[in-house]
């Protein structure tokens, strides 16, 4: 007589774990970039991540199998979300200039709201697997592409390696503030930063979206 209600009970505990595990999966994550960005990836155990994210140090691997793994997941996230990023801006409404000031706002976005992931891609991507490593270096080159064949119509005085030395630059100046914290608030450090980034590549930023839009 007790095996319908056991069965019941384990089903739906099941259940709940399972839905569960993605936000459990995304604490582990957190938690592996904020150590890894304040203290270097390899000084990091997994009971470390682990304590951090609040789940005992043997639960971190129902999810991953490895620290090298985490790491990965790390890594791709964050060019998954450049690429996304950057697909949405090239295929947005507008000219070569309203795409480019897409590009960058977005770069800008990921950098304050994913600052840690991104701080542990650029001191961490070294470390990987051979293959892995390639992939995601493979992954940066086609992003940086995406800029400099939307930078090219509007600086046509520039030669090709003029324009990839004017993206780098302007990534670059969106990326400094992945090493130090101004203590500016978000807002106006995205602001800051968008026309630096405007500034490096010689454009004129383009309107937002919804700027000066009629009401």
């Amino acid at each position: 007589m007790s095996t319908v209600p056991t069965t019941v009970a384990a089903s739906g505990t099941a259940g709940r774990r399972s839905r569960r595990d993605p936000e459990r999966r995304e604490r582990i994550l957190a938690a592996a970039a904020e150590l890894a960005s304040r203290r270097g990836f390899h000084t990091v155990g997994m009971a470390d991540i682990g304590a951090e994210a609040g789940i005992v140090g043997s639960g971190v691997y129902r999810h991953f199998d490895s620290k090298t793994a985490i790491l990965v997941a790390l890594l791709d996230r964050v060019m998954g979300r450049l690429q996304e990023g950057a697909a949405a801006a090239l295929t947005g409404p507008g000219d070569e200039r309203s795409h480019l000031s897409a590009l960058i706002r977005d770069h800008i976005r990921v950098a304050i709201e994913d600052r840690s992931v991104l701080a542990v891609y650029h001191r961490e991507v070294h470390t990987l697997p051979e293959d892995d490593r390639r992939r995601l270096r493979r992954l940066q080159r086609h992003y940086l592409e995406d800029w400099v064949h939307v930078l090219a119509p509007l600086r046509r005085d520039l030669a090709d390696g003029e324009l990839r030395l004017a993206v780098h630059a302007a990534i670059g100046a969106i990326q400094s503030t992945l090493f130090f914290r101004s203590g500016l608030a978000d807002e106006r450090q995205a602001d800051l930063l968008d026309g630096m980034a405007h500034a490096c590549l010689g454009v004129e930023p383009a309107p937002e979206p919804d700027s000066g839009a009629a009401e």
